[in-house]
């Protein structure tokens, strides 16, 4: 598939937009010196487009995206040694939130005027803004390019304004920058309602769609530039969002009011908003089979000594998200996962010996690991045959599991009979552990957590949990004394999400049907399921619960968290379906990690305590924007 593009962006910004440490909107821009220098031809206009593009670029890093960070899906320990091990100083402060961390005087995640680490979104609307403004200057720039890159720069402003939204709710709409000698009263903008925000954004998304290639034809030079296809897809999401319990008739925020007693959100649910998202959605669909999109296939890569069928099947599982630019990534960022050591076990002797060379700190509570079906394709609490009152129990692998679970060595019971998404996405002790230099699936390196590689040797370089988020690191992959990271690029949406999306969709506007069960059996299939209504009727104690509206949902959504697990996407859908609440109210577990025997380490722990309520849905506007601003009202509950 060709919609995806890649840019370097290694362009030069003016001054004064990179240097300035003013807020934004309480101010008179500060570039409009730079604006001859910067529109002066078309190459200088490109560079300004491209850095457009950089603060897209920056949502790619994990640590910056809140629906990685405070999913529940991953947790990052506290305290350790070194805090600062995740990329220096407040690197891990995204996962801390969860901890009750986040606070208005210094907001954490702070995209409303967050100069560091490139998070402030206004900043980078108002460079698309000025980029609109100016297209005109350049005398050298064709027509076709002013089209495209007007569409390209309204996707982004689009597309900056929907992540504000989703994390603040309503929001000021800029859609077009202050003039130079605007009074500090016309800059100082208010909020609009929710649907007012998201109208906007549709809005902006159908006009770039109109002017922007279905597929990029040069992806040596053009790979991560935006599509038609790509501004489909993400209009669907921001409808499907809009029509979702956070935003449509949410009783928990109807208090939220502007200066003027304006209600921010809406206060009766609108069904129709699913009718529109349903029609979006299947118009993605389409634009996406029309740029030949489609489920990804295999691509091996290196010697392989030994293939099975069962593990091709675990591999082609997880390379749908990490063999970049494949045909079923409808959208991808150009920078390159950086945190595989994050999210690695330690399973060869190399690996152990170099302290540098796997962390293993991103750790994935017992929760998430439990969240993925037996392998008759339905929950582990429903699966008639399957023993849940059991699964912390030890057990050992055995022949049936060969090519899951290591021969002969003591592991849980509830790490037997799971689907294959379990074993292609989550590892733990007993796992076995294809590639790492041993692409033998005769005799693969496996996970020893209890006293073997993978257990933890200080209280720097742990996982908490001992469960690993396997799906993050391709099996190309080598950790050692010289480690080899097999890079690729952050995928923002694929195919079968959005065939979910779909599903979901359909749903909530006429219920079950033959429909909606294609839609999610097409993505069950790659993963070896059975049909979900077959799967319920044979192996579930609640057999009925794909036949009702409310059951269905449950498990679209199931489908998806376990479909799109640890890809930045689960945080984001249990916000807007108003779930993140009910799966943070207990505690992170997982297994006593130092313990070094087997029936030490296999006792569950409670590793934290989250903290999350009502006013977590939405982040805090910093105090001194509020102070600075007096037409702005803070997040309610803050």
């Amino acid at each position: 598939m060709k919609t995806i593009v890649k840019i370097l962006l290694t362009v030069s910004l003016p001054v004064a937009m990179l240097s300035s440490c003013k807020k934004y909107l309480n101010v008179v821009p500060d570039d409009v010196a730079t604006l001859e220098s910067a529109f002066v031809n078309a190459n200088e206009t490109q560079a300004y487009l491209f850095g457009c593009y950089s603060t897209l670029q920056n949502l790619s890093d994990v640590r910056r995206n809140a629906g990685f960070t405070t999913s529940g899906e991953i947790i990052f320990p506290y305290p350790l040694q070194d805090q600062s091990i995740l990329g220096g100083p407040g690197g891990d402060d995204g996962f801390q939130i969860l901890r009750g961390t986040q606070n208005s005087a210094n907001p954490i995640l702070n995209y409303w005027d967050g100069y560091n680490m490139g998070l402030n979104l206004w900043q980078a609307i108002r460079r698309c803004n000025t980029l609109i403004a100016n297209i005109n200057i350049p005398q050298d720039l064709p027509a076709y390019n002013k089209t495209r890159w007007v569409a390209e720069a309204k996707f982004l402003k689009a597309y900056y304004h929907y992540w504000l939204i989703r994390q603040y709710g309503p929001i000021p709409i800029v859609d077009v920058s202050p003039s130079v000698d605007a009074t500090t009263e016309q800059v100082r903008v208010k909020q609009q309602t929710v649907d007012s925000c998201f109208n906007y954004v549709v809005g902006l998304l159908d006009q770039a769609a109109a002017d922007l290639p279905a597929v990029i034809q040069n992806t040596a030079l053009e790979a991560g530039r935006i599509t038609s296809t790509i501004a489909l897809a993400v209009k669907a999401e921001v409808l499907a969002t809009q029509a979702s319990p956070l935003f449509n008739g949410n009783p928990d925020y109807l208090a939220m009011k502007g200066k003027d007693g304006t209600s921010f959100f809406p206060a009766t649910y609108d069904p129709g908003k699913w009718q529109k998202a349903l029609a979006a959605t299947k118009a993605a669909i389409d634009a996406a089979n029309a740029a030949n999109a489609s489920l990804y296939s295999l691509k091996l890569t290196g010697n392989i000594a030994h293939l099975t069928d069962s593990v091709r099947q675990l591999l082609t599982i997880q390379g749908a998200f990490v063999d970049p630019w494949n045909q079923e990534q409808i959208w991808t960022l150009n920078p390159q996962f950086g945190w595989q050591y994050m999210a690695s076990p330690r399973v060869t002797a190399d690996a152990a010996a170099n302290v540098f060379a796997v962390y293993s700190n991103f750790s994935v509570p017992i929760a998430e690991s439990e969240l993925f079906y037996t392998d008759h394709g339905v929950p582990i609490a429903e699966d008639k045959t399957w023993d849940y009152a059991g699964r912390y129990a030890v057990q050992y692998g055995d022949q049936s599991h060969y090519y899951y679970l290591r021969n002969n060595y003591p592991t849980a019971k509830g790490n037997f009979h799971r689907e294959p998404r379990y074993y292609a996405d989550v590892s733990f002790d007993g796992a076995n552990w294809f590639g790492s230099g041993n692409t033998d699936d005769r005799n693969m390196n496996y996970v020893n957590a209890v006293n073997g590689f993978a257990a933890p040797p200080d209280k720097l370089r742990y996982n908490t949990t001992g469960y690993w988020a396997k799906k993050l690191v391709p099996y190309q992959s080598t950790a050692g004394q010289s480690s080899v990271w097999q890079g690729y690029s952050w995928p923002f949406m694929r195919v079968s999400g959005l065939w979910l999306l779909y599903a979901e969709c359909l749903n909530e506007v006429n219920g079950p049907s033959a429909e909606v069960y294609s839609w999610i059996d097409k993505v069950r299939a790659r993963a070896g399921l059975q049909g979900v209504v077959d799967s319920w009727n044979n192996y579930s104690i609640n057999a009925g619960k794909p036949s009702t509206k409310d059951g269905l949902r449950s498990i679209i959504h199931q489908e998806r968290r376990i479909e799109l697990s640890f890809e930045g996407q689960a945080g984001w859908d249990l916000r807007r379906w108003k779930e993140l609440q009910s799966v943070l109210t207990g505690p992170v577990q997982g297994w006593n990690v130092f313990n070094k025997t087997v029936n030490g380490y296999y006792q569950v722990v409670n590793v934290f305590q989250p903290i999350f309520g009502l006013r977590n849905y939405f982040y805090p506007i910093q105090d001194y924007d509020i102070l600075t601003n007096p037409n702005l009202t803070q997040t309610l509950y803050w």
